[in-house]
């Protein structure tokens, strides 16, 4: 079964559907472990795009105004990442270099990443900085490449089949400043850095600061994993994780800047699950489409029962304020300006758009995502006005109590 027959063959469903028709079954059977961010995911998405966010909206030209249902604006909701995805590549553009890009994955173990849903904050901090560690490390020594790398990362914590697989995408140029910062020292073609030291590396230094983190006692244990709170056991669970291989995966090299933006979009901005994936729903199951890697990308589909699905959702709620896009080395926003205008200069070759100063693909894509809506009298553009307030005293289907977040 192809997706394009799973898109002809099913109605239009969303997640927001899923948790109309059974989230408040949901939170009744989760009351003692259903946490505030998850609740408020729940209600922003329940509320995205209905009457429950109504605003007005006013033409800039003629006047006109209109009542409009706004989005919720969280980022976990499959509807409203469009608009930052497109403002986000926009400023990216800017960034890219004339060099090859490549895609490096690090993963965490599933034991690891068993302490990191109980440890959300710290350790997917940690998962950041030994990755970006692992490389600019690996990447300054003269035997490999000899240069000061940069570039980003972004945090997923999901599978195919939305069970909790914590791992970070990193798109990184292939080259880097030299010591003295006076030239610019590209990697062999087709080729960054081995993958066997590199991991190797950032096993050991994910594990230094995961031990840093439990010494000074930023780690917290539940459940099944309560015994790790006792010192003995968890230095011992930690010599267990020194002895295995982590899976850091290279793949090949981007075909150049106008691949590397559309790589981009599709990771940077996605949620667990798209709409799109999702094929029925009723009142005992939900079913949902995902790929079988082991059997060379098949589409299969999924069924779950409501709560189960739902739970797996919101294992991929992350923590407010959690910055799950980060920038490292020459990127970092501190001094990513003035870097990458260094690296421009010592690679003699003046900043164009991609493909020589016609739109890509992906550009025309983020203006369409980024066009606001329309007048219907005079075609003006209508700007948000008033945005309607409602207060709440019990859940409905349709609205809910809890205050929508962007974060």
């Amino acid at each position: 079964m192809t997706r394009s027959d799973i898109r002809s063959n099913r109605p239009a469903i969303e997640i927001a559907d899923i948790l109309r028709r059974h989230g408040d079954a949901y939170r009744r059977v989760h009351a003692g472990h259903l946490g505030r961010v998850e609740r408020r995911v729940m209600s922003a998405i329940v509320a995205c795009r209905t009457e429950a966010l109504g605003g007005m909206e006013a033409c800039d030209d003629c006047g006109t105004t209109r009542v409009a249902y706004n989005s919720c604006r969280n980022r976990h909701c499959p509807k409203c990442q469009g608009r930052a995805r497109a403002a986000w590549l926009a400023a990216r553009q800017a960034d890219l270099l004339p060099v090859p890009y490549f895609h490096v994955v690090f993963t965490l173990p599933a034991p690891i990443a068993a302490i990191a849903f109980q440890n959300k904050a710290v350790v997917y901090a940690i998962l950041f900085k030994a990755a970006a560690e692992a490389m600019t490390t690996l990447a300054a020594n003269p035997r490999r490449l000899g240069g000061a790398i940069g570039g980003v990362a972004v945090l997923h914590t999901w599978g195919q089949t939305l069970m909790h697989h914590p791992h970070v995408h990193c798109v990184v140029p292939g080259g880097g400043l030299s010591p003295d910062g006076a030239r610019w020292t590209a990697c062999r073609p087709n080729f960054f850095l081995a993958v066997k030291p590199l991991s190797r590396l950032f096993r050991t230094l994910f594990l230094k600061r995961l031990s840093a983190a439990f010494n000074s006692g930023a780690l917290r244990f539940f459940g099944d994993l309560g015994a790790l709170a006792e010192p003995a056991a968890f230095a011992a669970h930690l010599d267990a994780m020194r002895r295995i291989n982590w899976v850091v995966y290279a793949k090949r090299p981007f075909g150049g800047p106008a691949q590397v933006l559309a790589y981009l979009g599709r990771y940077t901005h996605r949620v667990a699950i798209a709409n799109s994936r999702l094929v029925a729903l009723d009142d005992d199951h939900v079913a949902f489409s995902w790929k079988d890697y082991r059997q060379n990308s098949a589409t299969k589909i999924m069924n779950l029962k409501p709560d189960e699905f739902i739970r797996r959702f919101l294992l991929h709620t992350l923590p407010d304020g959690f910055h799950r896009i980060r920038h490292f080395d020459f990127m970092a926003n501190r001094h990513r300006a003035a870097k990458l205008a260094l690296c421009r200069e010592l690679l003699d070759h003046e900043r164009t758009a991609p493909n020589d100063g016609q739109p890509s693909p992906v550009d025309s894509e983020a203006q369409t995502w980024a066009e606001v809506p329309a007048c219907p009298d005079c075609g003006g553009v209508m700007r948000i006005i008033e945005r309607f307030r409602h207060s709440f005293r019990r859940p409905s289907p349709r609205t809910s109590p809890f205050r929508c977040d962007t974060s």
